[in-house]
Formats: C-alpha cells, sequence, structure tokens
C-alpha cells in the first residue's frame, strides 16, 4: 500500500545532481554556471579545476556527481556527455548587523544558492 512512483521528470539520456546551500550569492555562483554550460564534460570539468574562484570546488564536485549518477544509475557513456543546464537559483539570506557611527547600525547580507547541473549523452559525430 505504498504510493506511487512519480515519473521520471528528465528523459532516459539525461541526468542530474543538485547542490543546495552554497555559501555563496547566486550572482556570483551564475558566473561559472555560464561558463560550463554546453560544454563536453570533460572540458568543464578542466574549467572548474583551473578557476580561481571558491566556489569553483562545490561546483565541480556537483558536476562529479551529475557524472556519476549518468554512469551508475542512467548506464550512459561518460565520454559522450554535455553540460546542457546549469542554473542557480537563490536560497537563503542570513542577515547580520555591524555598528556604524553615531548610533546607527549596517545591514550585513549573507546569502546562499541552489546550483542544478543536468548532463545529456549526445551522440558521437562520425567525422
Amino acid at each position: 500500500m505504498s504510493k506511487k512512483g512519480r515519473e521520471r521528470a528528465l528523459a532516459d539520456n539525461e541526468a542530474k545532481a543538485v547542490a543546495r546551500m552554497l555559501r555563496v550569492s547566486p550572482q556570483k555562483l551564475n558566473l561559472l554556471a555560464q561558463l560550463i554550460r554546453g560544454k563536453k564534460v570533460s572540458a568543464a570539468l578542466a574549467d572548474l579545476e583551473f578557476s580561481r574562484k571558491r566556489i569553483a570546488r562545490d561546483v565541480k564536485k556537483c558536476l562529479e556527481s551529475a557524472i556519476a549518477n549518468a554512469e551508475n544509475n542512467h548506464d550512459l557513456d561518460v565520454d559522450d556527455l554535455v553540460v546542457v543546464q546549469a542554473h542557480v537559483g537563490k536560497a537563503l539570506v542570513i542577515k547580520r548587523h555591524v555598528p556604524r557611527g553615531r548610533g546607527r547600525v549596517g545591514g550585513i547580507f549573507k546569502p546562499f544558492a541552489n546550483l542544478t547541473i543536468v548532463v545529456r549523452e549526445v551522440e558521437a559525430r562520425a567525422s
């Protein structure tokens, strides 16, 4: 008497991974998402490996998770994977205060972001 399983939201040749609550602003995270969007997985991993941004390590971890999901759960070929979606969403924002001069207060916002990466297997083109 369990409830029905949900239909798969992605196509059969796709896999995804989600990284939630990354301690970075969505605007900064979107710069890295733009960097890997539409690239082959090997090129995207290389770009993230040599990126100077702090959050690149977490983005790379999420991409590796999507690759592992594609390989282990959906039997896709790793060499033919392409990053088709990499989108960023807002998560919570922690608000803090810092005292300023003359009895005023300054706001500090500590944003968090979510990252979703979808990889798709594309057929190798005959050259």
